[in-house]
């Protein structure tokens, strides 16, 4: 089963390499990794996915939850998330199939990004299913290069991964 699991996490160096090793020493591997700065600078969010049963994902966060750098770990359920996926598809495009990746484009809402004289870069979002469909149609005209995100994802409605700015341990601000 694949589990999406989000962290927020100090926005420090090594923070990224402590949590890949985690997954590595367990012999667990990161289907995706997006990482990127919150609201707050001081904050990263990641979203990982990984594959497994219920109990490694508990297994897995609670790992997660002891490293120094974490402030917060949730598993996003698919039901109760919104996930989506970047990529960027470069197609080799005779002059003549234009109007063709044109329409394919149109019918999965991508947009074409850049046009050269023998390529297109097309810019896609959606779920991994939506991509995975658009690059197997788009395969016929030759894929020249493919760059995807990987799965990126939110909880539904008002919740939230809110955590504490300021908080004193030990008569020092922490995050």
């Amino acid at each position: 089963m694949r589990h999406t699991v989000t962290a927020l996490v100090e926005n420090s160096p090594g923070v990224l390499t402590r949590v890949a090793g985690l997954f590595s020493r367990r012999g667990f591997n990161i289907d995706s990794l997006a990482v990127g700065v919150t609201e707050d600078p001081r904050i990263s969010r990641m979203t990982i996915v990984v594959e497994g049963s219920e109990a490694t994902l508990e297994q897995l966060t609670k790992q997660l939850n002891k490293l120094i750098n974490v402030i917060k770990v949730t598993d996003l359920k698919d039901s109760e998330s919104v996930a989506r996926e970047l990529a960027l598809v470069k197609i080799a495009v005779e002059p003549a199939q234009r109007a063709q990746i044109t329409q394919l484009v149109d019918i999965f809402r991508g947009k074409i990004i850049d046009m050269g004289r023998q390529s297109v870069i097309v810019e896609l979002t959606g779920d991994e299913t939506k991509v995975d469909a658009f690059l197997n149609l788009a395969r016929d005209f030759g894929i020249k290069e493919v760059v995807r995100t990987g799965r990126i994802a939110m909880a539904r409605g008002m919740k939230s991964m809110e955590y504490q700015k300021e908080e004193k341990q030990n008569g020092q601000n922490i995050l």
